[in-house]
């Protein structure tokens, strides 16, 4: 009897001794490939807190300081989709789409004498949104918002700014802004009634381009969450809202200055 030593020499000699029989070929045992585990969901976005000065009213020449409330979308991830950029001074390049929003302050003519006689207009929240187009120095957008409140009307807005980067933290924008708003807006800010009349002639505003002007802002980053963003506003009345007599009454320039404190967050790993 073969020893068990010796029964494993044999086996091993069997095939190189028999030159008829084919070696035997074993073939690797299949690998199933595993698959990544799916990212968890993430969203970063930034809160800008601060103080602002605008007109009164659309048209006024007397100035009012209140609160600059902010909200810049950074980036999302979603299931196995990933949209923007989760750094704050990231330059969007191509085409994105965007949220857009406006608050517009109510009107209460009692504490105006030019306005004496109008009717006063609620508090309106502007709802929409838009698309935009940039490169590394520059950004082109287009925004369509709905009234509700105050006016239940349609406004656009067209822009585009000119980007520079002096430093990497710093960046510095100026471009143009055109505002404009169906017959509905311009009725409700600009128009004055037969009824109305007294101290304001009547008149009866029509739609199109409201105000035509400019930007200038700037935003520095302190680190990745913590910055500083603030915007110059120059815009001047245009067209039928030139021509209101409630422009006629006050200006036809309008100034804005805003300062605020950004803070990023994240909600998830991103």
């Amino acid at each position: 009897m073969l020893s068990s030593a010796a029964f494993v020499l044999t086996i091993a000699a069997t095939p190189a001794l028999a030159g008829n029989v084919d070696p035997v070929m074993i073939e690797p045992a299949p690998v199933t490939p595993v698959a990544a585990p799916a990212a968890a969901p993430a969203f970063v976005f930034s809160l800008r807190g601060g103080v602002a000065t605008a007109p009164e009213y659309f048209g006024s020449d007397e100035y009012t300081v209140g609160p600059d409330l902010g909200f810049r979308f950074h980036g999302l991830r979603l299931g196995g989709l990933e949209f923007g950029d989760p750094d704050p001074l990231a330059t969007r390049r191509g085409l994105s789409f965007r949220g857009s929003f406006r608050y517009v302050d109510e009107i209460d003519t009692s504490e105006y004498d030019e306005l004496d006689g109008l009717d006063d207009v609620d508090a309106t929240y502007e709802l929409g949104g838009g698309v935009s187009y940039g490169g590394a120095n520059y950004m082109v957008f287009a925004d369509a918002r709905y009234g509700i409140g105050g006016h239940e009307s349609w406004v656009a807005e067209l822009g585009g700014d000119i980007i520079a980067r002096p430093t990497e933290k710093l960046s510095i924008t100026f471009g143009p802004r055109f505002l404009l708003g169906d017959d509905g807006y311009a009725d409700t800010y600009f128009s004055v009634d037969d009824d109305e009349a007294g101290t304001l002639d009547a008149y009866d505003a029509d739609g199109g381009l409201i105000t035509a002007g400019v930007e200038l802002g700037a935003r520095y980053q302190f680190n990745q969450d913590w910055g500083i963003e603030s915007a110059l506003t120059y815009d001047k009345f245009v067209n039928d809202a030139a021509d209101s007599p409630i422009v006629e009454a006050g200006s036809d320039e309008q100034w804005g200055l805003r300062l605020g404190i950004t803070r990023r967050f994240t909600i998830g790993a991103f």
